[in-house]
Formats: C-alpha cells, sequence, structure tokens
C-alpha cells in the first residue's frame, strides 16, 4: 500500500446511520462512533481523525480501554486541548477508536472489546495501547488518530502496522483532558499513513515550537549521527539492513559524521535491560498511585497479562521506587549529554515485528521485554522519537525510529519524512 493514498470515503448516508463508522478493521469502541465536524476551514481542513479512547471529547464519556471505567465516570465537560486544536484546524472528528486497558499494554489486545485488525499484517496483532488509532490508520479509514506513548505504545503500534508515529517531548503537548497512566513518562501525540499529513499535524500542533540552546526548531540541523549498538542489538536481523541504511542516507543528508556508540555503557557497566527495570518499577509504582484506589474500590475485569501487571505494580515497594527514580534521574542526564543539541540517534521503532495473534504469553512476554529495552530510551530521557514506516516488498512491517533532543519534534518529523523520501 502506498502512503500517498486516501482514505476512502464515508458513504455519504453513513453519517446518519447510528453507527456512522465504516469499521472493517474492529478499531472502534462502541460508545465511540459518531462523527464531528471540525470547523469550516482550517490548516487540516477535509482531513479526518479518530481519537484514541483516553481523550476527552466534550459530553462523551471517556472509557479507558475499560467497561467498569466506562461506567464509573460521567462525561468530559469539554475536549482534550488537541482534540480541541485537531477540531480548529478544519479536522472532522471520527469517532473514539481502542486502547489496551488504561493503555497498560504493548500488545494491542483488549479482552472487553477485541483485538483490531492490523490491516499490513493481518494474521498479527496492531502493537497497542495505541491499538486502534493504528489499525484505523493503517486501514486508511481515517487520516490521521491521536495516541499516547509511555513506554512505546505509538511507536510499538507504528512499526507494527508500517504507519508514521511519534513520541513527543514530555511535557511538550497537554495531558489535560486525557487518562493519565504514568504522568511523569505519558505523552499526548498522533499516528499517519501519509507522511506529508504527518507532517501537516506537526506543523499544528507544534506551532510554537522553539527548542533551548537554538535559534528555533525549523533552523535545527545535526551536526552528529549516533549509531545506538546496544539497542541495534536488541532487535531481530530483520532491522539491521532497514537500520544500516537509515543510519548512511541521513549521514550524507545532513554531511555529519556517524559515532557508534553503546547507550547503556555507563560507569556501572548497566545493559539496556536494567534501564528497562527501573523503568518498570518506577512507572508501575506511579501507575499504582494514579489508580490503584480505583481498581480497589470497583475490582474491575481485566485481561490475564493486564490483572497480572496491576498486580506487580500494587506490590512495588516506595524505597525499590524511589530508587528506581533517582536512576532513571541519573540516565535522563546521561542520555540528554549524549545527543547534546546537535545529535541524532538511529534505532529500531521495536525489537521484531508484531507478534502473532496467536502466539502465547510467554513468547508475548519476551518480545516485550525485549522492545521495552529499546524504547526505554527516549521514555527515561522524556525525548522525542519518530518511527518512520520501512518499505518492505515482502514480510511483516518495521519502522526505524530518529531520536533528537529535548524540543526537536517538529524538526525531527522534518528530518524523517525527508529520509523516508530519500530511500522510497
Amino acid at each position: 500500500m502506498s502512503g500517498s493514498s486516501k482514505p476512502e470515503p464515508l458513504p455519504a448516508a453513513a453519517v446518519q446511520a447510528p453507527f456512522p463508522i465504516d469499521d472493517r478493521v474492529g478499531a472502534w469502541v462502541p460508545h465511540g462512533c459518531f462523527v464531528r465536524p471540525g470547523a469550516a476551514d482550517g490548516a487540516l481542513a477535509g482531513l479526518r481523525f479518530a481519537a484514541k479512547d483516553l481523550f476527552d471529547v466534550a459530553g462523551r464519556v471517556t472509557g479507558a480501554g475499560n467497561p467498569t471505567w466506562l461506567e464509573t465516570h460521567g462525561p468530559a465537560p469539554a475536549d482534550s486541548p488537541l482534540v480541541a486544536a485537531l477540531s480548529a484546524a478544519g479536522a472532522t472528528l471520527v469517532g473514539k477508536v481502542l486502547t489496551d486497558e488504561l493503555a497498560f499494554s504493548l500488545h494491542g489486545a483488549n479482552v472487553h472489546y477485541g483485538t483490531p485488525l492490523n490491516p499490513r499484517a493481518p494474521d498479527r496483532v496492531p502493537g497497542g495501547s495505541s491499538s486502534g488509532s493504528a489499525s484505523a490508520v493503517a486501514a486508511r479509514l481515517v487520516d490521521l488518530a491521536l495516541a499516547t506513548d509511555t513506554g512505546g505504545s505509538t511507536r510499538v503500534p507504528a512499526s507494527y502496522c508500517g504507519i508514521w508515529g511519534l513520541r513527543t517531548t514530555h511535557g511538550r503537548l497537554s495531558s489535560a483532558g486525557l487518562v493519565p497512566l504514568c504522568p511523569s513518562f505519558d505523552t499526548p501525540t498522533w499516528m499517519a499513513d501519509d507522511p506529508d499529513v504527518f507532517a501537516r499535524v506537526a506543523d499544528v500542533l507544534l506551532a510554537d515550537e522553539g527548542m533551548s540552546g537554538t535559534s528555533g526548531a525549523s533552523d535545527w540541523r545535526p551536526r552528529r549521527v549516533l549509531r545506538l549498538d546496544d539497542a541495534w542489538a536488541l532487535a531481530d536481523p530483520v532491522f539491521h539492513a532497514p537500520l544500516a541504511r537509515a543510519l548512511a542516507v541521513l549521514a550524507t543528508q545532513l554531511d555529519a559524521p556517524v559515532t557508534a556508540l553503546a547507550a547503556g555503557d555507563d560507569a556501572n557497566g548497566a545493559s539496556l535491560d536494567g534501564w528497562r527495570r527501573a523503568f518498570v518499577t518506577a512507572s508501575s509504582h506511579e501507575a499504582w498511585s494514579v489508580h490503584g484506589d480505583w481498581i480497589e474500590r470497583h475490582r474491575p475485569r481485566f485481561g490475564d497479562a493486564i490483572a497480572a501487571r496491576w498486580d506487580v505494580a500494587r506490590r512495588v515497594g516506595a524505597t525499590d521506587a524511589a530508587a528506581a527514580r533517582e536512576r532513571i534521574a541519573a540516565l535522563r542526564v546521561r542520555i540528554r549529554a549524549m545527543l547534546g543539541d546537535d545529535g541524532i540517534a538511529v534505532l529500531p521503532s521495536a525489537a521484531t515485528v508484531a507478534p502473532r495473534r496467536d502466539d502465547d504469553a510467554p513468547t508475548v512476554d519476551a518480545i516485550r521485554m525485549r522492545t521495552q529495552a529499546i524504547t526505554c530510551i527516549a521514555g527515561i530521557g522524556g525525548l522525542p522519537q519518530v518511527s518512520l514506516p520501512w518499505p518492505r516488498e515482502d514480510g511483516a512491517p518495521i519502522g526505524v525510529s530518529l531520536l533528537g533532543p529535548a524540543g526537536s519534534d517538529r524538526a525531527l518529523v522534518a528530518l524523517a519524512t525527508a529520509l523516508r523520501g530519500a530511500i522510497a
């Protein structure tokens, strides 16, 4: 499928139907089937977007992937700022799409609402927790979809489904009107299939971007290209040639030297898996502090994997959590120093292609842990990372990522789309 193709138009009659969404991929939640036109004109006029069911839409109940959450919360009083911004720019909101329960997974399955189709690899999962967003975008039922990324929940499904995804700089976009998981790591963002659409949304949502230490995002140009060898080593061989090609083309485009290093090679000899463990400990403790009281009061039913994750979160002690946060603070300094304000890193967006829909739990867990060891780099650093779809004639999709300094989001999108154009 070409990324330049336009989504198939909704039948005119469908907008008047009780369920006005052409949901051939199982991406929409039952309570999210509605269409709301955007402003009459604007930079995104004519585009359609869906919102992950963590984002508030005025007058609608946000479901967060769990029926008990839906039942115990009332309608949102206002749109989330991102929904409002896209609507004001002329984009039409085409309902709300699936998320893994409370966004606490990278897999894309939901015991209550099902697993959306991965349109580019139908025998495989779409990835989560932005599963519905990725599925709807990859099927071209919408032009773009709002998503979130805490531990990889946009970058991973973008890689699995062969679309564009961004983890924004932490705190760059407002998290108001958004169901949190771990506020210290949560980032709201978007996904798209067409690189031009992806960049147009960046121009709207990141319109005021400026980067500390530079004359502005539009002027930022990296002078060093980093090869993160330990992150590359965690990925399956199918990633190796694309990563090398992306590295070479990017270095040529920027006329910049390539530096090979191991991100996790610090003074203590800690591996990226050690980084992952610190991230999981700190984020799990925080997630329980956010949602533990609600879980204890309402006893919601979760899928087995997510229930087990909440059980682990419940048991993380304050001492362990404090040690993990202290470790993360030191790692954040290291990561940001590694990039400086003139570095850009090339790394895999995930460790593998999407798992098969019938893979067993141990296989899925092993993939998740390897992938998290890669995705935690940006999460710990609070840094922006773009996953760009790599062209493959055969086999399931993969994503190659660019990681930039804090605040470089908009320029990173421009560099990624230029890179993708050069290797198309």
